[in-house]
């Protein structure tokens, strides 16, 4: 129970890592509001784990975003883990592109921890923990040129966050996975034209010779959430079996 009686708002909760984030931060006694524009994928995630408060919540919206934080008493724990992946480089990224992947992956971040840390300085704590990547400010991927670079300000906001709150008990900091399994990870190799070389090559990308998985990363959060990770902040904290070695 390292989450009792803390209440964490978890976005991008409908699928992948934002919901085994619920459901491990459920078990760990938190109630979790879970947010997320797919409310089928809110139902099943209420369906399978008990303690969770489902909202269906759009983060690019800020009347949305500040209607959520307003209707709540109290937020000990904010997890920014909705996110997009868009695939090309820089010659195929076009400016649509990189504004969806920029007002996703960046600004819905900058609009929920704006609206969170007045609540959180009035409780003198709180800990924010933004969804990064290794392809960002740590390495980079081929083909993942918008992507790379929204995680990259992902990483610099977590530590301007992070030094700017710390003496406030605001902690701050973030999750840079490599390559994880899931749903949309599984999707994206099954419409490949060859869904068995492109596992491979995820996989092997890992020197541990698979890619993560959603559990993993939770476990992570877990942490970062907890009072156990009280002297943990500004932080970009590499989960990558290895792949950046």
């Amino acid at each position: 129970m390292r989450l009792h009686d803390k209440t964490c708002i978890i976005t991008g909760a409908a699928s992948g890592i934002g919901y085994r984030a619920a459901c491990a931060f459920a078990r760990e006694g938190a109630q979790v509001i879970a947010v997320d524009v797919n409310a089928h994928g809110l139902e099943e995630l209420s369906a399978e784990c008990e303690g969770i408060e489902a909202r269906t919540v759009d983060v690019l919206d800020p009347r949305q975003v500040d209607a959520l934080i307003g209707s709540l008493a109290r937020v000990d724990v904010l997890f920014n883990c909705a996110g997009r992946v868009p695939v090309g480089n820089i010659l195929e990224c076009s400016p649509s592109d990189w504004a969806s992947t920029f007002e996703l992956n960046v600004t819905a971040i900058f609009r929920l921890t704006q609206a969170v840390l007045p609540t959180m300085l009035s409780q003198a704590g709180g800990s924010i923990i933004n969804m990064a990547s290794v392809i960002s400010s740590i390495g980079g991927a081929p083909e993942r040129f918008a992507y790379g670079a929204s995680k990259g300000a992902v990483i610099a906001m977590t530590k301007s966050v992070a030094k700017d709150f710390a003496e406030q008990g605001i902690r701050c900091n973030a999750i840079c996975p490599s390559a994880v399994e899931t749903p949309s990870m599984t999707a994206r190799i099954a419409a490949m034209d060859e869904p068995d070389t492109a596992r491979q090559m995820f996989s092997s990308r890992q020197p541990v010779g698979r890619m993560g998985t959603p559990e993993e990363i939770a476990h992570l959060a877990v942490y970062l959430a907890s009072d156990e990770s009280r002297f943990t902040t500004g932080s970009a904290m590499v989960i990558d079996g290895g792949a950046k070695l």
